[in-house]
């Protein structure tokens, strides 16, 4: 069998699966890199409109129409940047130090990254009770002009008993760091009641041992919850190597705009690049194209903050990723890989929304979506958690991702005929493997 160099890294893939009640055993090779495009199942309704939009203005038409990558604005008309400038660092530093202190987990301070770049516009803050309420309550949260903005997960900040008594009457908190750093200022402040179980019960629809956010954020976390107005004293680093690959929304538009974007669509992933998701973001371009859109980018969005203890360490997939552009499996010119700060709650219909109306801050106007998106298995038993095909469908329908035009696609998996990675054909089901639930072995890496 070829064993051509796939995508990062080789994957050797061993599967056992049932076909009727027999047991077969097949060892898959690593997949060309050459797809065969296949069509999306369907679009939003949005999309028929914008393409005869497109074709009307197409230069044959020789319009006035101008290619500009911000297709879609910011929720909230502008991208909200809560960074101190460097100028008024040095005074805000020191009356950070004088106030009350609140220290930070590392997953505070994800929160803290998502919300100083804007990903949360037109949040300006951890929530206060009512923002909070409307986010847990309806997924979403009316401005002061009415209008209505998706916001799916309370981005909330926890203190315990005695934080609260040390704050006492005080208006305004310094947050510190785990290892000291002042990182901010959280201003106008309200401390209200962190009701977990009601939080974990509207977030997941379950209050089941095992759910990895909650237990290892909510569950341990203090009884109150804090919020006000956020000022980030200076831009959040890591220091891991990967900071290159954390451009903010600010940052992403700005490179959209440098390539001349005419269309920008997202695709997250929370572990490595395979066939099947190279197969899919190749033939959405392809989509775009025939649509009319004359130079569409892929942001290929892998979640960098907080994730479960089996899923694929950041720095092996960020290594992964890059060789997916080195071997031009996607096209470095037409592809833009960086980090989504946000932790992963695997909440599913609920969570992606949020991982959608992040993406519209950062000036993408197409969204990929798929099986079970920020899905799990149910922590207790056997099956899935959610029903796979709700969180498109609620995509399609959630209020204040109106202008967001979502892109559901057909599973992915091995053509054992045409030996190669091709859109699932239930009419020939025993000629496909699926790479969900096999064993993948990465070679060249120290992590198995």
């Amino acid at each position: 069998m070829p064993t051509t160099m796939s995508l990062a890294v080789k994957l050797h893939v061993t599967s056992s699966f049932h076909l009727g009640n027999s047991t077969k055993t097949t060892s898959i090779p690593s997949f060309n890199a050459k797809f065969r495009p296949a069509s999306i199942s369907h679009f939003n309704p949005l999309i028929s409109t914008l393409y005869e939009h497109r074709m009307s203005n197409s230069p044959k038409s020789k319009s006035s129409f101008v290619i500009k990558s911000s297709l879609i604005e910011p929720d909230g008309g502008a991208l909200v940047d809560l960074v101190v400038p460097g100028s008024l660092r040095a005074a805000k530093t020191a009356e950070a130090e004088s106030m009350p202190k609140v220290g930070l987990t590392k997953i505070d301070l994800e929160w803290v990254h998502v919300l100083s770049e804007g990903w949360a516009s037109p949040l300006r803050g951890f929530m206060r009770e009512d923002e909070y309420l409307q986010s847990l309550h309806f997924n979403f949260y009316r401005m002061k002009d009415g209008t209505i903005v998706n916001m799916s997960l309370p981005i909330v900040l926890a203190i315990d008993d005695a934080t609260k008594e040390r704050i006492g009457s005080s208006s305004n908190v310094g947050l510190v760091a785990a290892n000291g750093d002042l990182i901010g200022i959280l201003r106008s402040i309200e401390i209200f009641k962190h009701h977990k179980e009601e939080r974990i019960a509207r977030t997941w629809g379950t209050t089941a041992p095992g759910l990895p956010y909650a237990e290892e954020v909510i569950t341990p976390a203090g009884n109150w919850l804090i919020g006000g107005d956020l000022e980030v004293l200076k831009p959040i680093k890591y220091d891991d190597g990967l900071d290159h690959y954390r451009l903010s929304p600010k940052q992403l538009r700005e490179e959209f705009d440098r390539r001349k974007a005419d269309a920008v669509f997202a695709f997250q992933l929370r572990n490595p690049v395979h066939n099947g998701h190279a197969l899919l973001m190749n033939d959405t371009r392809k989509r775009l194209l025939e649509m009319g859109f004359k130079n569409p980018i892929l942001l290929l969005h892998p979640l960098g903050g907080f994730t479960k203890a089996d899923d694929v360490p950041l720095d092996v997939r960020m290594q992964q990723h890059s060789k997916v552009l080195e071997d031009g499996v996607l096209d470095p010119e037409t592809t833009i890989v960086s980090i989504f700060p946000s932790p992963m709650h695997y909440a599913g219909p609920t969570e992606v929304q949020w991982h959608a109306k992040a993406r519209i801050n950062a000036g993408a106007n197409f969204y990929i979506v798929g099986r079970d998106p920020a899905g799990m298995g149910h922590p207790t038993e056997k099956r899935d958690l959610y029903d796979p095909d709700h969180g498109k469908k609620v995509l399609s329908m959630a209020p204040g991702l109106e202008k967001l035009n979502i892109l559901p696609f057909r599973v992915a998996a091995y053509d054992t005929e045409a030996k190669k990675m091709a859109f699932f054909d239930p009419s020939r089901t025993e000629d496909f493997l699926f790479i969900s639930g096999t064993k993948v072995r990465m070679v060249g890496f120290s992590r198995i």
